[in-house]
């Protein structure tokens, strides 16, 4: 998988110093930037790392004019790990705060996604598009139906969210054959203001740009947020039923393929 260029290169990690580059900048990110905490953080190597990552693929972003052997060619990174790689009676990384059975019983095909960043100072241009591109390409080969993961907001004040949590309740609710559950003792209720109560442009400006993203593509999210404390964070599962996708929405997805 490559996609090139002036400046960048997109591929799954190709080897040790592709995945720890992805791990340096989820420091960067979600240890510097936004606060996480864990026992598998490296501050000394600045490496944010856990046991999940020897099952994923790395979709990593190169910035081409920065060596490798710096630990800082990796702009931009996600997480993707298809259900056929988890191993006998193993679990995915959303389990820990999610009920995935509903998912799981639907026998469809699943990526889980997680762990997406992208180094503040390649924000607002070319990067997050090359993302979404590999992305793509890597669901269309392997003939994915759902794709799923948490998606963050900055904090674990459910009160300060409540404006984006309550839309997300009451205008993307998943259907009950995809609606996984967030889990105690971290689950948090997302509807907290009437539906009548609610201003969409508010809503909307306190959303994180990736789940705006993820909801033009026609995203859903599951039910209850998922108060993540080590992270700094208050996670809703996304869900993405690319079966179901409209015709606006499934040409994001297509467009690369009718091009090869």
């Amino acid at each position: 998988m490559l996609a090139d260029d002036t400046i960048y290169t997109l591929r799954l990690a190709v080897d040790e110093a592709d995945i720890r580059g992805a791990q340096r900048l989820r420091y960067r990110v979600f240890v510097e930037e936004l606060g996480a905490s864990g026992g598998l953080i490296d501050h000394a190597q600045r490496l944010e790392t856990d046991s999940f990552d020897a099952l994923f693929d790395h979709l990593v972003l190169i910035d081409k004019r920065v060596p490798p052997a710096s630990g800082d060619h990796v702009v931009g990174a996600y997480r993707l790990l298809p259900d056929d790689r988890l191993p006998q009676g193993g679990r995915f990384y959303s389990e820990d705060e999610y009920d995935l059975s509903p998912l799981r019983a639907t026998g469809r095909r699943l990526l889980e996604l997680g762990r997406t960043c992208v180094h503040p100072d390649h924000r607002g241009g070319a990067a997050m598009l090359l993302l979404w591109n590999g992305l793509a390409e890597y669901v269309l080969e392997r003939e994915i139906e759902v794709m799923f993961g948490p998606a963050s907001f900055h904090g674990t004040d459910t009160a300060a969210l409540a404006k984006p949590l309550s839309w997300l309740w009451h205008h993307h609710l998943a259907p009950p054959a995809i609606r996984v559950r967030a889990l105690p003792p971290g689950r948090a209720e997302m509807d907290l203001i009437p539906a009548d109560g609610l201003d969409r442009a508010s809503a909307m400006a306190a959303m994180p740009a990736l789940i705006k993203a993820y909801l033009r593509l026609g995203g859903m999210v599951g039910d209850g947020a998922f108060i993540d404390r080590p992270f700094n964070t208050t996670d809703v599962c996304l869900l993405m039923d690319t079966g179901r996708m409209s015709a606006r929405h499934r040409d994001f997805y297509t467009r690369k393929q009718a091009g090869n």
